[in-house]
C-alpha cells in the first residue's frame, strides 16, 4: 500500500467514526411530553412523530438515541437540549 493510499484510509476511516456520535435523551420526572416534543422538533430538526416516538421511547426505556452525526454538529444541540432543560449526553 501507498503512503498516498495509507492517508487516504486514515481519512475515510476518521471520517467513519467521526459520524458515529450520538446524543442521548435521558428520562426524567420534571420535563412534559409536549416540552420534550417541542424542543426535539427546534433542535434536532425532527418532524412532530420523529420527535412524539422519541419522546415516548424515553419515557418507557429511560433513554433513546435522538440524533447521530458528527462531533461538532452535536455539541450545540446537546447545549441547547440542556439549556432547554432535558437530560441529555453524547456517547
Amino acid at each position: 500500500m501507498s503512503t498516498k493510499e495509507k492517508i487516504l484510509e486514515e481519512v475515510l476511516v476518521e471520517e467513519l467514526t467521526s459520524l458515529n456520535n450520538e446524543i442521548i435523551l435521558y428520562n426524567d420526572d420534571v420535563n412534559t411530553f409536549d416540552h420534550v416534543i417541542d424542543t426535539l422538533i427546534r433542535v434536532c430538526n425532527h418532524t412532530s412523530e420523529q420527535a412524539e416516538q422519541c419522546s415516548i421511547i424515553v419515557h418507557y426505556k429511560g433513554k433513546c438515541t435522538v440524533k447521530t452525526g458528527s462531533l461538532d454538529e452535536l455539541k450545540p444541540q446537546c447545549t441547547q437540549l440542556l439549556e432547554a432543560g432535558l437530560s441529555a449526553e453524547i456517547v
